[in-house]
């Protein structure tokens, strides 16, 4: 037998072979960390989900082919919300290859994908039975039941949400201006010296937007305002709306979000010195709610005296209020809710209820984790 010479170059290198294989054995639950923290998320949504069966039964015929399941289409969407994923195209794309996704969605690896425009009916599906409300409920039901909530101290505040609508198609609603030279859709138009307002005016592609600017040397935007009502002990979000962007709207929601209160005994209501109008402080007293409400005495009288602020409950709730920011703050840059991609009221209420109920689950993980076992 002749013997073969190893050459002084031959390496341990291993082989650049390349073979798909044709089936696969392994699950997308075998490949995702015990550790990863999306796990302890799962599990509080599968738990809401679950209290949504019956929701979901009553929504779909007993005959004719399968739809997407509520249960994967719900996960879709606040995979979407938790990594800023800005189209359902890009959504799809993500669930086609990432590993991650699959797990979370409940789908197998070779479990093929939706087309986006399929995903995004069935979405609409979910809006016209408000589901997104039952399950930001559902969300805050756990973070009651494991102590995580106060029922006696709450904070509230309103903040811009831009429209998908450009100020191109603010125009007056008679029709009455026309487009300068060019044409198209993109045409030019000169608005210097005209006076824009929202009585006369309307925007063509988002009608239920409105202008509006919050505070003074601010621009004017077309846009809504979301409001979000706060417990004080975590910083859990309890009640969400989202409305049109008028003067008062704030004071208006935060009277509709106290009435949704399960509770009918007294409680506080921090806010800020945009809440100070003796209107609202006595639509708050008739519903036995406490007004720690920041006082304004800019060249007027607060509509808050020394029977509230002197006592200490009042700087405590004042303290506390600003946490409410951090809502907001995730929910503009991650929840991409700085500027909507939806229209109308609807759609929108449907978002922020999912984005809020995505930062709930984040905030019960996070203080689930800091108890002691």
């Amino acid at each position: 037998m002749q013997s073969i010479e190893m050459s002084p170059r031959t390496t341990m290198r291993g082989t650049d072979f390349q073979q798909e294989g044709m089936f696969s054995y392994v699950s997308p639950e075998s490949r995702i960390p015990q550790a990863h923290p999306l796990r302890p998320i799962r599990t509080m949504v599968d738990a809401a989900l679950k209290g949504l069966s019956r929701r979901f039964d009553a929504m779909y015929s007993q005959v004719g082919r399968p739809s997407i399941p509520p249960e994967k289409l719900l996960r879709a969407l606040l995979l979407q919300v938790f990594y800023s994923v800005r189209s359902e195209r890009l959504l799809m794309e993500q669930l086609d290859y990432n590993l991650l996704f699959r797990w979370f969605v409940g789908m197998s690896v070779d479990e093929p994908v939706w087309d986006p425009s399929t995903f995004s009916k069935n979405r609409d599906r979910l809006l016209e039975s408000e589901v997104a409300s039952a399950f930001f409920r559902q969300v805050l039901d756990q973070a009651q039941a494991q102590g995580l909530t106060s029922d006696e101290h709450f904070s509230v505040d309103g903040t811009l949400i831009e429209a998908w609508a450009s100020m191109k198609s603010f125009r007056p609603k008679d029709d009455s201006d026309h487009d300068g030279e060019g044409g198209g859709r993109n045409a030019e138009r000169d608005f210097h010296g005209e006076k824009r307002c929202n009585e006369p005016h309307a925007s063509t592609t988002d009608p239920q937007a409105r202008l509006y600017k919050k505070g003074r040397g601010k621009e004017s935007k077309l846009c809504y305002l979301g409001h979000t009502l706060m417990e004080n002990r975590n910083g859990l979000i309890v009640d969400v709306q989202v409305t049109q962007a008028t003067g008062t709207a704030e004071r208006d929601a935060a009277i509709v979000m106290l009435e949704r209160l399960p509770t009918t005994e007294r409680v506080t209501l921090g806010a800020d010195k945009g809440y100070d109008t003796a209107a609202f402080v006595e639509e708050c007293r008739v519903r036995k709610v406490t007004p720690h409400v920041a006082q304004n005495t800019s060249n007027r009288r607060s509509a808050i005296d020394e029977r509230t602020t002197r006592h200490p409950g009042y700087t405590v709730s004042q303290r506390i209020r600003k946490r409410i920011e951090e809502g907001f703050g995730w929910a503009k840059t991650v929840g991409a809710l700085r500027k909507t991609k939806f229209r109308g009221l609807p759609r929108l209420n449907f978002q922020a209820q999912l984005t809020f109920a995505a930062y709930n689950l984040l905030r019960i993980r996070n203080l689930m984790a800091e108890v002691p076992a």
